[in-house]
């Protein structure tokens, strides 16, 4: 009652949204998606995957509330990861789903 958001019944807290970020710096060879797929295991309610890019990024694309990705995007930017985070690109869009848990690939 009395919200705008369609489909999602709940509100924006039970939104539910595709986050894909991009992960500068010294990022791999550093345990940086491991770490990346614990937290998101600790958040939990998400879905996707973290994947080492043959430039030097790590992408990481989750799926699930959209409060829960935006957690693991704050941790994707605080420097409390493993490596060196110069910087973080991130898009926002529908989830697409097809996913069981969250992978390291």
């Amino acid at each position: 009652m009395g919200t705008r958001t369609e489909g999602a019944g709940e509100g924006a807290a039970g939104e539910t949204a595709r986050m894909t970020a991009w992960v500068r710096g010294q990022v791999q060879g550093v345990g940086f998606r491991w770490f990346t797929r614990a937290n998101a295991l600790r958040i939990g309610g998400l879905e996707g995957f973290a994947l080492n890019l043959g430039d030097g990024r790590v992408q990481v694309v989750a799926e699930g509330p959209r409060d829960r990705c935006e957690l693991l995007l704050e941790w994707l930017r605080t420097g409390d990861t493993p490596g060196r985070v110069e910087g973080v690109t991130e898009i926002w869009g529908p989830p697409r789903g097809g996913y069981e848990g969250f992978a390291i690939r």
